[in-house]
């Protein structure tokens, strides 16, 4: 109840101006100094007689105004009570201290009727008043907050975790009430008291404090680390958050209060081989580079981490004149930011316009070109299968042509593994775009070809993990195509990194595969997704009906769904045709072959698909594509489903065939 008061009655003077609040700090002092004297004067005399005494309370006057004046000056009053630390109880104890030896110095130099012991006594009380009231206001104000604040447990006691409590006490939000530290060191240890436990108790005091999130303090630490340490929290029933990596810390990009969900990648646990600097310079140092689709999510990582590398001129070509924008704006002010000397040169085309393409290279003397403009969205491209082939195979054929016409030193093709054994249009016409590059690399020599194929990218425009966080913060159901379907993952710096140092390897027509890791089955992941939110996955037998939510079993409960498959998509996706794939200089890159046509047999099979394209057939499309040799089986009842579907929405046959 005394707690409970005394809060109501701090309350109104936490929200009073600073200055406003420092005057009545002063005029506490004031009074406290005063009465630690005249308490310690009762004490030593063991009695009052001294108030009729006048030079006793010259002493006053002669230690009260110096000892204020010396707090203002080591600035204890900037301090905020609320927050008071060890530095601010320093500064008590030197003042105070400072306050008594300058009343023995005046009650011997004016002769002032001090017993000797009084400035001994009055240290004592002055510190246990002036420092008292502040502690017990701080302490009042962390209970009152105790009552608003969410109770947190902070994993890592470590300098971070130290800056992240700091913050959280100045925050509304969180309030830390115990940290699990893996160093012996620290546990058993208090944190400005709060007590450092072992992981081994995480359970024990998530039950008994109550609380639903755990903040992970730990940039410095691997991924395979933070995957070790969330694989012991994915089945308690809290939220796991996390601090920015150090990378961003040190930049200045967030703070240590700027608090993030777990990124996907701690998940899976993979750390990166560094770069290698002489691969990533190889192709990009002091050169023109030109990025195709340089807006996307692929294209876009390309051209930062082209820029690290320094090139003389970094050329965007982007058809989307938004995404054009975004990447050229933060390009520039990475340079700004940076000091570097790069021009960046941002261009509006189409990869399917050949004078474009080749003014374009022609007149910034392009040296080296990433082609990442592709539509890369499966069910799209299985809708828009006209439109699929125009921009990834001929769209390739095209910037191809005339990187060979004006002499381009290096084209490194962006594909991906659904070009192998595609079951899709996207597939097929990335696996075709591949053929274009073999039979180029072959028919000169000029120009340097190469293929870079891998999976998918994590927080790319087509990621299901931004999906599933969507339907995670709206309470499900989590959508997943089928039980059994696995995807290899990597993040798109890795990636593009990995793509820049594959095309420095490049003798010629070569197809190089990134190594992706092990498999994930994308239930999983979803399931260790909705337990780090603190909810608990149910598979559900049956999936919602449209518009409405899963029924749960329990509070917590989040539904996973299955859906189906989506045109044209596989449950296993392959980065290989045959097996033999064979090692590079980079442990991550390996160097594959694959079948390819001759130009002269290419060029009838672009021929028919052009012709078919013009006609709008569909079928005649992708009857081409399997005869190109690109081992591309499509599913026929859904062919068929789709070309009538579509015939349904469009009467005009050239336009339903798209």
């Amino acid at each position: 109840m005394a707690a409970f008061s005394l809060s109501h009655l701090i309350g109104p003077l936490l929200e009073l101006p600073r200055r406003q609040k420092r005057l009545i700090q002063v005029a506490v002092d004031v009074c406290l100094l005063s009465l630690s004297f005249t308490f310690a004067m009762a004490l030593r005399l063991d009695g009052w007689s001294f108030v009729n005494w006048p030079h006793v309370w010259l002493t006053l006057v002669l230690v009260v105004p110096p000892t204020i004046a010396l707090f203002v000056v080591m600035g204890f009053y900037r301090a905020i009570v609320r927050y008071v630390d060890d530095a601010a109880m320093r500064t008590v104890v030197i003042g105070v201290f400072s306050s008594g030896v300058l009343m023995a110095v005046a009650a011997l130099t004016f002769t002032l009727s001090v017993p000797r012991s009084v400035p001994a006594i009055y240290i004592l009380l002055a510190l246990f008043s002036i420092g008292g009231v502040r502690l017990a206001m701080r302490a009042t104000y962390l209970h009152s907050q105790r009552l608003t604040k969410s109770p947190v447990i902070i994993y890592g006691a470590g300098s971070a975790g130290r800056q992240l409590m700091a913050s959280l006490m100045r925050g509304a939000e969180y309030l830390p009430v115990a940290f699990v530290d893996d160093g012996p060191e620290l546990q058993g240890a208090d944190v400005s008291g709060v007590r450092v436990y072992p992981p081994a108790q995480l359970p024990s005091l998530i039950e008994k404090t109550g609380t639903k999130t755990v903040l992970l303090a730990l940039p410095s630490l691997s991924r395979a680390g933070r995957k070790g340490v969330l694989d012991r929290m994915v089945h308690l029933p809290v939220h796991v958050r996390t601090v920015p990596g150090m990378a961003d810390l040190v930049s200045g990009k967030a703070g240590m209060a700027d608090l993030r969900e777990v990124a996907i990648e701690d998940l899976l646990g993979r750390d990166p081989v560094p770069p290698r600097p002489d691969l990533m310079d190889a192709n990009i140092r002091d050169k023109v580079v030109m990025v195709t689709g340089a807006g996307g999510s692929i294209g876009s990582e390309l051209c930062r981490q082209i820029l690290k590398a320094g090139p003389a001129t970094l050329v965007l070509f982007e058809r989307s004149e938004f995404a054009l924008y975004q990447i050229h704006a933060e390009l520039e002010r990475q340079i700004e930011t940076e000091g570097l000397c790069t021009r960046v040169v941002p261009l509006l085309g189409s990869v399917c316009d050949p004078m474009r393409m080749r003014s374009v290279l022609s007149a910034w003397r392009v040296q080296t070109l990433y082609h990442a403009a592709a539509y890369k969205h499966v069910p799209l491209v299985e809708h828009n299968v006209v439109e699929g082939i125009r921009n990834n195979v001929f769209g390739t054929a095209t910037a191809a042509e005339a990187a060979v016409a004006e002499a381009v030193e290096a084209f490194i093709l962006i594909s991906t593994d659904k070009a192998v054994r595609p079951t899709n249009v996207m597939g097929a016409t990335k696996r075709m775009a591949e053929m274009v590059c073999q039979a180029w690399a072959a028919r000169q020599s000029k120009t340097k070809f190469s293929m870079v194929r891998f999976g998918n990218v994590l927080g790319s425009s087509g990621s299901v993990i931004p999906l599933f966080r969507r339907q995670i913060s709206e309470g499900g159901p989590i959508t997943v195509t089928h039980p059994e379907i696995t995807r290899y993952f990597m993040t798109i710096p890795e990636a593009a990194q990995l793509v820049i140092q594959a095309g420095a390897l490049a003798q010629g027509g070569d197809v190089f595969v990134l190594d992706m890791g092990e498999p994930v089955r994308i239930v999983e992941l979803a399931q260790r997704m909705a337990r780090l939110y603190g909810l608990n996955p149910v598979i559900a037998s049956e999936p919602a009906p449209e518009g409405e939510n899963t029924t749960m079993t329990g509070p917590g409960d989040i539904a996973i769904t299955f859906s189906a498959l989506r045109p044209g998509e596989k449950l296993f996706e392959e980065l290989l045709i045959s097996n033999d794939a064979t090692p590079t200089a980079h442990s991550q890159i390996k160097t594959a072959y694959e079948i390819m046509l001759p130009w002269d047999a290419l060029s009838r099979v672009l021929a028919k698909l052009a012709d078919a394209c013009a006609r709008g057939a569909v079928p005649e499309i992708k009857q081409g594509l399997k005869e190109a040799g690109t081992s591309y089986l499509p599913d026929a009842e859904m062919s068929d489903l789709l070309w009538l579907e579509n015939s349904q929405i469009r009467p005009s046959p050239h336009l339903a065939a798209e």
